[in-house]
């Protein structure tokens, strides 16, 4: 085995930022006279690696100077994502090369298989003594998972929700709210021609971060999932905002997992590998209220995809190369079975965090005003600048 071999995978939704990763991890690694292998689609690469083929194309890559030089400068991740969850697969995600073979020695109950002890196989099959796992909360759960089983893992996260737990920052956060702020302000020459209430739908399932700070630099009402919303104040804001408006129209963000007190947003589909339905459109149905109770326009807009595709700005791309290099700084050290981020404006390194602790969450005392549905503007000083604690 080579003893000096990392591996590296994304998983999850894709951000900006995440090639930057990678190519700073792979540069790094390079100057440590280390190899990096490219796991692809996330954890299904170690699921459904081919067992007779440890050089299997589909799901395995060596990284090097030469094919990972330009990669920063796009969005996506060239090493491709899943939400493959191998501590619980379905049956019809089982890997085809188990379907012949007894895979009940697996199964955790009828419906449900753990598929750790491959993964474990294939990490050792492909001589990676360390994993650089980068995602959310989803994808960061196994990585815990795996360093549970003594495997070393090192977590990087990500996720334009900015919700994962032990860090103020992850990867894809600054450029949703840099693209959410661009296509905002074009939209609102249209809302404005036709006098119309602009209703933006964003990312933010359970936390309200993206629209929070989406709001903030748009001086428009945004709505969160922390609180639920009056619909008859926030249609009363709005009239208020467009009567004032010489152009006379106004806007709110709305998360995709904002709802108005007694309504509760439906989902719809199959679940996916970590429990997850896909949410109807809030801001459809909401810019439909808001329709039929003022005699208004409305136009929604969803604006969700738009924010994870394209380049990273800037403050990700930094943000994303820091990281990487940590990530590296922890691994020549001995040091895993923690996760890279961000507390107090500071760089660090914490504890990966558990699942069940769920999403971090908008503190709605400190920086959204309940009685306007807006960002909090006062009592910053001493704030890290575009962070809040963890």
């Amino acid at each position: 085995m080579n003893a000096s071999k990392i591996g590296i995978l994304t998983g999850g939704g894709d951000v900006p930022g995440l090639n930057s990763v990678i190519k700073s991890v792979v540069y790094r690694a390079t100057e440590m006279g280390r190899e990096v292998v490219g796991v692809k689609k996330g954890w299904e690469g170690l699921t459904h690696l081919d067992p007779f083929d440890a050089t299997d194309s589909k799901y395995v890559i060596p990284l090097t100077r030469e094919n990972t030089r330009a990669i920063d400068r796009t969005g996506g991740t060239v090493l491709h994502t899943s939400r493959t969850n191998p501590w619980k697969t379905k049956p019809t995600k089982i890997p085809p090369h188990l379907k012949d073979s007894d895979v009940s020695k697996y199964a955790i109950d009828e419906t449900t298989f753990d598929l750790t002890p491959i993964v474990l196989n294939n990490l050792e099959r492909l001589g990676i003594t360390t994993l650089i796992a980068i995602g959310g909360d989803d994808t960061l759960s196994y990585a815990a998972r795996l360093e549970r089983e003594g495997f070393p893992v090192v977590a990087i996260p990500k996720t334009m929700d900015n919700d994962v737990r032990n860090t103020e920052y992850c990867i894809g956060f600054s450029t949703a709210i840099t693209r959410a702020k661009d296509l905002i302000t074009r939209q609102r020459t249209t809302c404005g021609s036709h006098e119309r209430i602009g209703v933006f739908r964003i990312f933010g399932r359970d936390a309200g971060f993206t629209a929070l700070y989406t709001g903030y630099v748009t001086s428009t009402r945004c709505l969160i999932p922390e609180h639920p919303f009056d619909l008859e104040l926030i249609c009363d804001l709005l009239m208020e905002d467009k009567r004032n408006n010489p152009s006379n129209y106004s806007l709110v963000v709305v998360s995709e997992g904002a709802a108005w007190t007694g309504h509760e947003v439906s989902e719809y589909g199959e679940a996916d590998a970590y429990g997850h339905r896909k949410k109807v459109d809030i801001g459809t149905e909401l810019a439909q209220e808001i329709r039929k109770r003022t005699g208004q326009e409305t136009m929604a807009s969803d604006l969700t995809y738009d924010l994870r595709s394209g380049d990273p700005d800037s403050i990700d791309h930094l943000v994303a190369i820091t990281f990487a290099n940590i990530a590296l700084d922890l691994v020549s050290d001995n040091v895993t079975g923690r996760m890279v981020g961000i507390q107090g404006g500071r760089y660090c390194h914490a504890e990966i965090p558990d699942p069940a602790a769920g999403a971090r969450t908008v503190n709605l005392e400190k920086f959204y005003n309940v009685d306007r549905y807006r960002p909090r503007y006062d009592n910053k000083l001493g704030l890290p600048v575009m962070l809040e604690s963890v």
